[in-house]
């Protein structure tokens, strides 16, 4: 099936515009995706719009309320949002430059397609590629977009250009009260060491096409045996320890090490730390008596 463009306007830097489509760059039917089931019937759930004392509505009577409080809301007309004028619903322009690096994974949100709408919109598409690719920059601008206007992001990608939505710095939490608990102090030197030989030796060039979802294929596997009549296939549970357990964390990291195929280094006759469980600190508890159940 081909490709619909989800926007189509120009794309501008300073004087030049561009004729541009933006596509979006990832699947969204792939998944599996499940209908709620009435279970008594067997009939599918379905979701009508009403309002408590009038009952069923119809969608044209339905328009946009932005809350007040205690109850209230003002109503908006879809007339009046459309009213709003915005350069950036056809029009997308590159306002600044960065550096390819400097921008934070954090910030990231959607990645899409950008592609000349026609033949003669290619020249000087290949020039903002090639003059971003040589820069080793990346173009920053605003675009409306599914009826919001978004911080975005260009960068070259293969023979084309790609745009990746990013988040505004107010949609962001801070992470300091997440990590503002977590000691500040350096890491044992001897499991560092350890730990970076396995680093090294698990690095390779990066191939999504390496990584599967195993919980799709599980599911779909589910879905199969259950067409079929058959009993359902069951994934043996893992033989690694559970995190309850104690664990030398020098020895876990050698073991990992040996098993990649590589060799750690020798101890320095340092003593090295051990990962505790909570139950390690916490006193020891008598056992919990079984439930009895009296006969009927």
């Amino acid at each position: 099936m081909a490709s619909r463009a989800i926007w189509k306007g120009q794309l501008r830097l300073s004087l030049v515009s561009i004729p541009v489509e933006i596509h979006a760059a990832t699947k969204s039917g792939r998944r599996i995706s499940f209908r709620q089931i009435h279970g008594p019937s067997g009939k599918p759930v379905n979701y009508e719009k009403v309002v408590p004392g009038i009952g069923k509505v119809s969608s044209d009577e339905i328009l946009k309320g932005y809350a007040l409080g205690d109850n209230e809301y003002l109503l908006i007309q879809p007339e009046e949002i459309d009213a709003i004028k915005l350069e950036t619903k056809k029009t997308f322009e590159l306002v600044q430059f960065v550096g390819t690096n400097e921008i934070s994974p954090l910030y990231y949100d959607q990645p899409y397609y950008i592609v000349p709408a026609d033949e003669l919109a290619e020249d000087a598409y290949r020039v903002v590629r090639d003059a971003l690719r040589k820069s080793q920059k990346t173009g920053l601008g605003q675009l409306t977009l599914h009826g919001r206007e978004h911080l975005c992001a260009v960068r070259p990608c293969g023979d084309g250009l790609l745009m990746e939505t990013l988040f505004y710095a107010d949609e962001i939490k801070d992470a300091e009260p997440l990590f503002n608990t977590i000691e500040d102090q350096e890491a044992d030197s001897d499991l560092l060491t350890v730990a970076t030989a396995l680093i090294e030796k698990k690095t390779a060039p990066f191939d999504a096409a390496a990584f599967h979802d195993n919980f799709d294929r599980a599911l779909r596997q589910l879905i199969e045996d259950k067409r079929k009549g058959r009993a359902p296939r069951v994934t043996a549970g893992s033989d690694k320890p559970s995190s309850d357990n104690v664990v030398d964390l020098m020895q876990a990291l050698r073991e990992s090490l040996k098993a990649s195929g590589g060799s750690a280094p020798e101890k320095e006759g340092k003593p090295t730390s051990r990962a505790k469980s909570k139950s390690e600190d916490a006193p020891a508890k008598a056992p919990a008596k079984r439930p009895t159940r009296k006969a009927s």
